[in-house]
C-alpha cells in the first residue's frame, strides 16, 4: 500500500511540474501575426551603463516594449570595454546563448558588426548610427544586417527653435561629446534653429564660439559639470547637451543652480530627459529635449523581424519625414503657444517647405 501511495504522489507531482512548464513557454509564445514564438532579442551596451538616460537606455526601452506587446525573450550585456573585441566577445556570448537578433546602438560598434554578419551569417544585426565597415569606413551592410541612421539636425533645429521661443532673449551655448557626425548635426540644426527663429519669429537669442564646446567623451560626468558652471558663469541661460554622461553633469549643475535660485536650463537630448532634470517635486531643469525616437525604431526592426520584413543589406534614415526625430510629445515647462508654433513648423519640416543643412555654416559670432 505505501509503495502504491507514493507512486501516486510521484505521478501527481510530475504532472503538476509538466503543467508549470507548459505554463511558461505560453507565456514566452505570441506577439503580431506571423511572428516567431519567442524571438530572442539580445543588445550589446555601448560606453555607459543600460540606465544611462541616453543611446544605451532609449534603445533598451524599444525592446523592453517589445517584450510587453510582442512576447519577444530580451537580454543584455555589458563588455568589460568599448574595444572591437570586447564588442565582439559579447555579441559571441549573445549568439551561443542563441539570442541571435542582436541590436547595437553607437557607432563604436561598426567594425565588430562587420566581422560578426559573416561571423554569424545566420544571425540578424541592427546597428544604430552607424554601418558596418573594415575600417576603411566603406560601408558594407550585408543582407543580415540593417543600418540606421537619424536626422539630428531636425531634431536639433526644432529643440532650438523651441528654446527660442520660450526664452523669447538672452543667451544660450552647446556642450558635446565626441566630435562625430551625430553630435555635430545637432549642434549645426541647433545653429540654424536660433537663427530661424531671431529671423523670422521675433525672438533675440545669441550663441557665442565660446560657449560651443565638445568635451572629447560620452561618460567624463565632473567634466560636463565644470564647462557648464563656467557657461552659466559667462551668462549662458540655456545649454543644449548632446553628450551622454557629460550632459548629466550639465544637467547637475544645472539642478544645483536652480535650487540656489538662479534662472538656467537644458536641453536634452536622443530621449526625454525631462525625469532626469527634477530637482523639486515635478519641477525640472529640462526646458525640452531633442529626441532621436531609438525606442521606437529598435521596436520597429523586431516587429519588421516577426512580420518576415526585415530590411537586411539596407540603410535606413529616420528624420521628420517618418517621424524619427522631434521633441517630447509633453513638454512642462513649454508654453501652449511655444509648444503649438514647434509643431507647425515640424510640419513645414516635413513637407520640404523648410530645409535645414547638415553642414554647418558660418553662424557663431
Amino acid at each position: 500500500m505505501k509503495k502504491s501511495l507514493l507512486f501516486v504522489l510521484v505521478i501527481a507531482l510530475v504532472s503538476m511540474l509538466a503543467a508549470c512548464g507548459g505554463g511558461d513557454a505560453d507565456n514566452n509564445a505570441g506577439g503580431s501575426e506571423g511572428s516567431k514564438d519567442g524571438l530572442k532579442v539580445g543588445m550589446v551596451t555601448d560606453a555607459g551603463t543600460i540606465d544611462d538616460k541616453s543611446f544605451n537606455q532609449g534603445t533598451w526601452e524599444g525592446i523592453l516594449q517589445a517584450k510587453e506587446d510582442l512576447k519577444i525573450q530580451e537580454k543584455y550585456l555589458k563588455p568589460a570595454g568599448t574595444t572591437e573585441a570586447d564588442y565582439l566577445k559579447e555579441i559571441g556570448n549573445l549568439y551561443d546563448a542563441d539570442y541571435k537578433f542582436i541590436v547595437t546602438p553607437g557607432f563604436k560598434f561598426e567594425t565588430a558588426v562587420f566581422q560578426a554578419q559573416d561571423r554569424y551569417e545566420d544571425a540578424k544585426f541592427v546597428i544604430i548610427d552607424g554601418y558596418p565597415h573594415s575600417g576603411d569606413f566603406v560601408s558594407a551592410v550585408k543582407d543580415n544586417t540593417v543600418s540606421i541612421f537619424f536626422a539630428e539636425h531636425e531634431s536639433g533645429f526644432l529643440a532650438a527653435v523651441a528654446t527660442a521661443l520660450q526664452l523669447k532673449e538672452g543667451e544660450v551655448g552647446f556642450i558635446g561629446g565626441m566630435e562625430i557626425p551625430a553630435v555635430q548635426k545637432f549642434n549645426w540644426g541647433f545653429q540654424q534653429g536660433i537663427a530661424y527663429a531671431n529671423e523670422n519669429l521675433d525672438t533675440n537669442i545669441t550663441i557665442n564660439a565660446e560657449n560651443v564646446i565638445y568635451q572629447g567623451t560620452f561618460d567624463d560626468v565632473a567634466a560636463g559639470g565644470q564647462i557648464a558652471a563656467q557657461m552659466f558663469d559667462r551668462g549662458v541661460d540655456a545649454i543644449f547637451t548632446a553628450a551622454g554622461g557629460v550632459g548629466v553633469g550639465a544637467i547637475n549643475e544645472a539642478k544645483t543652480r536652480v535650487q540656489a535660485g538662479q534662472d538656467v536650463w537644458i536641453i536634452g537630448v536622443d530621449t526625454d530627459q525631462y525625469a532626469d532634470g527634477i530637482y523639486e517635486g515635478e519641477k525640472s531643469v529640462i526646458l525640452t529635449s531633442a529626441m532621436k525616437k531609438l525606442d521606437a525604431v529598435a521596436y520597429d526592426m523586431i516587429k519588421r523581424e516577426l512580420d518576415g520584413d526585415f530590411p537586411g543589406g539596407e540603410t535606413l534614415t529616420f528624420d521628420a519625414t517618418n517621424d524619427g526625430v522631434g521633441i517630447p510629445e509633453e513638454n512642462p515647462n513649454l508654453s501652449e503657444e511655444t509648444v503649438t508654433k514647434v509643431a507647425e513648423i515640424y510640419e513645414q519640416i516635413k513637407a520640404g517647405d523648410i530645409e535645414i543643412s547638415q553642414e554647418q555654416g558660418d553662424l557663431l559670432k
